[in-house]
């Protein structure tokens, strides 16, 4: 028994000499002035739960947002850049909302900003080029902008302008404060840029940037505060809702499984912060930048045949505007047969369409473009058949009247005393309209390459020789399909002439 509590005593003592040198190590290491709770808190246990505290940054916003009223693709993946199609000249409102919270940017507070718009190349490789490939585009639509504001839809948008030199951009003011939409018109399509124009090639993705920019000390609008942009691309009018329909389609058909790769289609376009545009490290608000007008309508002209353009060598100027458009007309003569027929708001939309393609539009499709009024009057004149004339008449020239009778006498001459069929009198159709003496005198002018000016009364030879003056009263009562030989005769003081019907 006195061996046990020997034994007990023994191993008391052994764990007591443990637990003693134990205590004077960790003071030995630790000391006085070791201990921080810096150390501590480095530990990584800690370091790991710091991670998980939000973070200042992660709590900042965008100052605004910019919303595209478009709907998105539903043929997008889902880690992919959404994708919005939109047609050729079409208005599209882009909403400005003001995301700033409660104390946020109080500097601009109750005063405007800057928003800079423009349409620009997704594609790394057009950007290099972007210079060229505007000029280009730039030669082949003479006069026409890539991006247009339609100001009387716009809602809050103050002093608009535009730049004759940069074709995609357009500025404006606006208060963060009030509501503010822009309508916005792009008028280049995706396929303007592709190397291959045979039709069915992929057109290039734009985008749709906006720069805000705040005043600075000199209250000139260039210190930056947002930027967003989203990826977009142009068709034709009503190109991009059959686009639409057609990948909705493609979607419907795939599998549940496979529906899940792809993100859903929204009914708007969120544009998505970017960077500021290069180019805005250098812009401000010339007094000189030209402003829109509610009344600004862009005309459509025809370059020269001197014209250095690479797409216009070689091609003459035409001296006729097509009364009723064909199915063989270019796009220049389309051009010229909307503004003949007083469609010049739209010659714009149609800018790349030819006289096919106007042709194959339906009265839906015109009305949905051009609105109701509009879109059937144009429905009605592509469709319209050939009117006959009121007045028919048959004029030919006095001097070739003449060498007609000369030779057909000279024929009669010969040693057989036959005529000769050869000889035969040259006369041209004019028809008339109005029937008045001023239609008729230009459209003698025309057929006989002078300029109207140039006749100062129209006679017609009655009897005796007598001539009677040409009145509007006289062409009315002229007969379908007379024949007349036109004769002139110089004007006293004047450089014009006199012409007379016989």
């Amino acid at each position: 028994m006195a061996w046990v509590l020997k034994m007990d005593e023994a191993i008391e003592s052994g764990l007591v000499h443990d637990f003693d040198s134990s205590l004077s190590g960790i003071g030995q290491e630790l000391g006085s002035g070791a201990y921080s709770m810096s150390d501590v808190l480095a530990l990584p246990i800690f370091k790991q739960e710091d991670s998980n505290l939000p973070l200042e940054n992660e709590t900042k916003h965008p100052p605004f947002q910019y919303v595209l009223y478009a709907a998105t693709s539903p043929a997008v993946k889902l880690h992919d850049e959404t994708l919005t199609y939109l047609n050729q000249g079409q208005s599209y409102e882009v909403r400005m909302l003001d995301n700033r919270k409660i104390g946020d940017l109080p500097e601009i507070s109750a005063k405007m900003v800057k928003s800079i718009a423009r349409v620009v190349f997704h594609d790394r490789r057009l950007q290099y080029t972007e210079h060229q490939q505007l000029e280009g585009w730039k030669w082949n639509r003479p006069g026409d902008r890539l991006l247009d504001l339609d100001i009387p839809m716009s809602v809050g948008i103050i002093d608009p302008r535009t730049n004759p030199a940069q074709l995609n951009t357009i500025e404006f003011l606006w208060d963060p404060a009030k509501r503010t939409s822009a309508f916005i018109q792009v008028h280049c399509i995706s396929t303007e840029f592709t190397p291959r124009k045979h039709g069915g090639e992929k057109g290039v993705p734009f985008r749709i940037q906006i720069d805000t920019f705040k005043q600075n000390e000199t209250g000139e609008y260039t210190d930056h505060l947002h930027s967003a942009s989203s990826q977009i691309k142009v068709f034709k009018p009503k190109g991009a809702d059959r686009k639409q329909k057609t990948d909705r389609e493609k979607m419907e058909k795939r599998t549940a499984q496979e529906k899940e790769k792809y993100q859903p289609s929204y009914e708007t376009t969120i544009l998505t912060e970017c960077s500021p545009w290069p180019d805005n490290a250098y812009v401000n608000s010339s007094p000189t930048t030209p402003a829109f007008t509610s009344g600004q309508i862009s005309t459509y002209s025809v370059p020269d045949s001197n014209s250095s353009s690479p797409n216009h060598q070689g091609e003459g100027t035409p001296q006729f505007v097509v009364e009723q458009l064909c199915q063989t007309a270019t796009i220049q003569e389309a051009q010229q047969w909307l503004h003949k027929k007083r469609f010049s708001t739209y010659a714009r939309l149609f800018s790349n369409f030819s006289g096919s393609d106007l042709l194959k539009l339906t009265r839906d499709d015109l009305v949905q473009i051009c609105g109701s009024a509009d879109g059937i009057r144009l429905f009605n004149a592509l469709k319209a058949r050939s009117v006959r004339p009121r007045l028919t008449i048959y004029v030919c020239q006095e001097s070739q009247h003449a060498r007609s009778v000369s030779l057909l006498a000279s024929s009669q001459d010969n040693e057989n005393g036959e005529g000769d069929s050869r000889a035969i009198y040259v006369y041209h159709a004019i028809y008339l309209e109005e029937l008045t003496a001023a239609e008729l005198a230009k459209k003698i002018a025309t057929i006989f390459g002078i300029s109207p000016n140039q006749i100062n009364q129209v006679y017609r030879q009655g009897p005796t020789g007598i001539h009677v003056l040409v009145s509007d009263q006289m062409v009315h009562n002229l007969q379908d399909e007379s024949c007349f030989v036109i004769s002139t005769v110089k004007a006293e003081n004047t450089e014009g002439y006199h012409v007379i019907l016989k």
